[in-house]
């Protein structure tokens, strides 16, 4: 299958769309500000109230003739540039993939060659996200705005995460409770100039975040860097950036032994920062994106806040904290061994976690509502700084593909570290009220992740959705997932190369992400509860319909909430997440008729922990009957707080060979 790298088939319909969307976009933009200065988000209202002078109001009364004047002279040339616009979607495709043009940043084929060394598995990250990335005066009826800036804050924000090193905690002792907490970045700030082995006592106390400095654009994968890597004799199933500390706790736990094996390159003692490669000019414009005092979650800032610093003793004494500054701090994934880790939650098999940042080593993301192109290119720019493979701009336009006119695309965008084989993407054709004016639909990717020693290939699908939103739409949702179940198996039948008898190809794990609109604890979400889908995939978050496991939280962020100083940034969202009163004040709730639609204040006992409505499901259908495929780890992220309404999440999955088993 051909992957389309532009969206038309010649450079003449190219050009001609450039002209026509040239036509239409003054009158779009125009219209856009106009209704975007009449809805106003919470932080502008109590900006406004400390303002005395009234002086937006005097902006709105000045610039509203203005705009009505400029909007309809640009009224004719949209008309002319619509009738050429609109035909042209009749041949447009129906994505676009992009891949790293600077060679030297490019690694996707070096990470094929990661499975031959793996031994007896590999690990696999996935990431979903609803971003709310629509028109500036729509995204404000969610209470955010500026979306071009929030694009490339967003885009920052998640390849600076997912570039961090990762550090690996294997606790020895079961008795030690210093490092049990349900979820927590930790870090190792390496001391010395050397790669050697070194041992230190060291005391943990737990701390939400802590500052990373260094080079978070990517250049880490580099081909020496990953040279110099294998010539230490890593243990691990080669993931980059990651250290791995030992650690052998007495029973008081007051203080542990560490072992600190630091795994790429030297670090810098000499504490010395670099500048981020993208100014910071736009994203001042809104306040959400400024770095504030202990919000680390772009981990862009210079200074870390007081409560992100860890404390280190050594023997009886204390390290100074300004010798800790000094030194270069790593922002830390943290991977506890399960087996022995102490866990509120005993009886669960992996390890669960409310993070400030998105998982270090992060493989695929799935992102849902990039309505917007010029949004989307800003987007584009900033994940290629950590994914080499991207499709996005995923959808339909005008009537063509579907039954209804539709103004936006899909609003799906899929990046990879691996190399995509294959992709497709299906419009549902049942889209109701609003929901029809845009291409939803599912997009279906086939990934090659590694060949084996007799050169099959290794491939993976992912699937990427978003489903009707429209409260009461219970059975559109249920048809879009019959319809999804559908189209994946013919995406898997169309691009398999192998047979039973001659398998060219083994398929290591099949994951489905998105938006789907429904919760598991809504009574007016039962019939979706129960579908079929949920029988051939696992949700890690549930129990059973209408049942989530104890520590899943709901993925929706109440609108009117976002701009509180409780939950502004990354950590603090962290924090509040993490206590009941924290969810109950800031996450939309399972609809009930015994409460109002109002979250603020709200004290009584709810079921649940919010409305999960963003998922993360995986099969063990149809992979290589040899291998297993669990779960490693799950995570709700606050990375993106005060960027959009919706709580990213993360699954790591391992898939597990059996090859060296005893």
């Amino acid at each position: 299958m051909v992957l389309y790298t532009s969206p038309f088939p010649n450079s003449f319909l190219s050009v001609l769309h450039s002209f026509s969307w040239g036509l239409i976009f003054p009158c779009y933009w125009l219209a856009d500000r106009l209704v975007a200065s009449f809805v106003p988000t919470t932080y502008e209202k109590r900006q406004r109230a400390d303002d005395p002078c009234y002086f937006h109001a005097l902006c709105i009364i000045i610039t509203t003739p203005i705009y009505l004047a400029l909007l309809v002279a640009s009224l004719p040339f949209a008309l002319i540039g619509f009738l050429l616009w609109s035909p042209l979607q009749s041949a447009r495709r129906p994505y676009i993939y992009s891949r790293l043009e600077d060679k030297s940043h490019a690694n996707g084929a070096a990470l094929l060659t990661e499975w031959k060394a793996a031994g007896t598995g590999k690990s696999f990250c996935f990431g979903s996200a609803n971003v709310c990335l629509l028109p500036d005066s729509l995204a404000r009826f969610n209470n955010v705005f500026n979306t071009q800036a929030r694009a490339k804050e967003i885009g920052r924000r998640i390849r600076n995460g997912a570039s961090r090193p990762q550090i690996k905690i294997y606790i020895d002792s079961p008795t030690n409770t210093s490092i049990s907490a349900a979820s927590f970045s930790s870090l190792v700030s390496p001391q010395g100039g050397d790669n050697t082995n070194r041992a230190v006592s060291v005391g943990m106390k737990r701390t939400t975040s802590m500052e990373y400095k260094g080079d978070n654009s990517g250049l880490n994968n580099s081909e020496d860097a990953r040279e110099d890597k294998a010539g230490l004799g890593e243990p691990n199933e080669g993931e980059e950036n990651s250290c791995i500390v030992r650690i052998n706790g007495e029973e008081n736990g007051l203080t542990s032994d560490a072992e600190v094996d630091t795994v790429n390159g030297q670090p810098n003692a000499g504490g010395q920062t670099e500048q981020s490669p993208d100014g910071d000019a736009e994203n001042s414009k809104t306040p959400n994106h400024k770095q504030k005092e202990g919000d680390s979650g772009s981990l862009d800032s210079y200074t870390a806040s007081r409560e992100s610093l860890v404390k280190v003793r050594i023997g009886d004494g204390s390290v100074d904290q300004s010798t800790v500054n000094n030194k270069l701090l790593y922002k830390a994934s943290i991977m506890k061994k399960t087996s022995v880790r102490k866990k509120k939650h005993t009886d669960e098999t992996f390890d669960h976690e409310i993070s400030a940042f998105f998982p270090a080593n992060l493989d695929f993301l799935c992102l849902q509502e990039v309505f917007d192109k010029r949004a989307a290119e800003k987007l584009k720019e900033q994940l290629h700084h950590y994914f080499e493979y991207i499709v996005y701009d995923v959808g339909f336009y005008s009537c063509h593909g579907c039954c209804s006119f539709k103004f936006v695309n899909s609003g799906l965008l899929f990046a990879s570290r691996y190399p995509v084989m294959d992709a497709a993407y299906h419009c549902y054709p049942n889209g109701r009220g609003t929901d029809s004016l845009a291409s939803k639909g599912a997009l279906f990717l086939k990934v090659q992740v590694g060949s084996t020693p007799q050169d099959q290939r290794i491939v993976g699908y992912v699937s990427c959705t978003h489903l009707q939103a429209l409260a009461g739409d219970t059975t559109v949702r249920c048809e879009q997932l019959d319809m999804l179940q559908d189209w994946l198996s013919e995406f898997r039948k169309s691009t398999s190369s192998s047979s039973t008898a001659n398998p060219e190809e083994l398929v290591a794990f099949d994951v489905i992400c998105g938006d789907l609109n429904f919760d598991n604890c809504s009574s007016e979400d039962k019939l979706e509860q129960q579908h079929s889908l949920f029988t051939h995939y696992k949700d890690p978050c549930r129990i059973g319909p209408g049942e989530d496991k104890p520590w899943a939280i709901g993925t929706l962020l109440d609108p009117e909430g976002l701009y509180d100083e409780e939950v502004c940034t990354p950590d603090n969202l962290q924090k509040a997440l993490e206590s009941e009163e924290g969810r109950k004040g800031y996450l939309v709730y399972p609809t009930s008729k015994n409460h109002g639609s109002s979250q603020k204040g709200r004290k009584a006992s709810l079921k649940g922990n919010g409305r999960r409505i963003d998922y993360m499901l995986y099969t063990e259908e149809g992979l290589y009957l040899e291998w297993k495929v669990e779960v490693e780890e799950f995570s709700f992220i606050t990375q993106l707080a005060g960027l959009t309404d919706h709580l990213p999440v993360a699954m790591r999955l391992m898939v597990s060979t059996g090859e060296d088993d005893p």
